[in-house]
């Protein structure tokens, strides 16, 4: 779950604890705020703060955007919503009762439209938000009374749930020498499973199933919180379902670590290692199309395949290997519907 949807309904009892929710909720890596009027507070311009006046959130300056707050206590509430402001323009809501049904109900019938803004009133409400109809809603404005509260919202979006992952098996038509390159170790602040790994690729159309370094070799003590991860260039899966460059992670980003056709869960980056090391390509044939992935050529770099994990010294041809597929367009790591073609 990517903190950038999560936004922090400041609401304490009081101007001073007010302050010390935000102070707090900064440290913990927020960056959204609805904050009463007429709290005022120094915000640098990488943050986003709506202030609440009655039923409105007045929008940070200098277009100072207004949007409207809806109360959802039935139906025809819901119906009110969604037909007030135009397509682009975010509604937000407000439910009395029940929630995951009526915000499904409002995401399926805004299609392609902004997607709703929710207010919840704890915690545990955030992901199941976040996740409604598989999108969820477009931010998630958590009621937050007192510092410590920031604490167990930050922990409902580290145990966010299972993702669902389109896992295809393709075979591979050739395994060759990709030269000398700038691989990247990403080593997590969790311990992975042998079975567990990243999900990487040249294209985000197919990623393929890296597997952790929990298994050593005989000259090499295992690594359970390491995944090398291959080229710099390679694709990532996050934990929001975005991709991000390889090269571009840092401490404190949250990838998805995965098991073939089984569970996933979020883990931070603790350490990020680029060193030039000997590559291979290995090239898969995904209906057609051409899907690659270069990896260092080493016994504990591991791939998953239908037959187990294979290191990138052995694994040869003929070899069917796993992994993801994706919607092929990103536009900074997020899907987008346009004609791409990469090689």
């Amino acid at each position: 779950m990517s903190l950038d949807r999560i936004v922090v309904g400041v609401e304490g009892p009081d101007p001073a604890t007010n302050l010390a929710i935000v102070e707090r909720a900064r440290r913990r890596g927020f960056v959204r705020f609805v904050v009463p009027e007429p709290m005022s507070f120094p915000s640098p311009r990488s943050e986003e703060v709506y202030r609440r006046s009655g039923d409105r959130l007045v929008g940070p300056g200098p277009a100072r955007r207004e949007l409207s707050i809806h109360r959802v206590r039935g139906e025809a509430d819901l119906d009110h919503a969604l037909s007030s402001g135009g397509e682009t323009t975010p509604i937000v809501l407000e439910f009395d009762g029940d929630r995951l049904i009526p915000l499904e109900n409002a995401i399926a019938r805004r299609g392609r439209g902004a997607r709703p803004w929710v207010y919840v009133d704890a915690p545990r409400e955030v992901p199941g938000a976040l996740g409604a109809l598989e999108h969820g809603a477009e931010r998630v404005i958590a009621r937050v009374h007192a510092p410590e509260e920031v604490d167990a919202l930050e922990a409902a979006a580290e145990s966010e749930g299972a993702v669902a992952l389109e896992w295809r098996t393709v075979g591979l038509r050739a395994v060759r020498s990709g030269g000398v390159g700038d691989r990247v170790l990403v080593d997590t602040t969790s311990l992975l499973r042998p079975e567990e790994g990243l999900l990487v690729g040249s294209a985000a159309a197919f990623l393929f199933h890296v597997a952790s370094e929990a298994v050593g070799s005989a000259f090499s003590r295992p690594r359970p919180f390491r995944v090398n991860a291959g080229a710099a260039h390679l694709y990532v899966l996050m934990a929001d379902g975005t991709t991000r460059y390889l090269s571009e992670l840092a401490a404190g980003d949250r990838v998805l670590a995965a098991v073939p056709k089984g569970p996933t869960r979020p883990v931070r980056v603790g350490r990020v290692k680029i060193e030039r090391r000997p590559l291979i390509v290995l090239d898969a044939d995904d209906d057609g199309s051409s899907r690659t992935v270069f990896l260092q050529e080493a016994e504990t770099v591991r791939v998953s395949t239908d037959a187990g994990r294979r290191s990138t010294t052995e694994i040869g041809l003929p070899a069917r290997v796993l992994g993801v597929g994706l919607p092929a367009a990103r536009h900074l790591g997020h899907a987008v519907e346009e004609t791409i073609l990469e090689r």
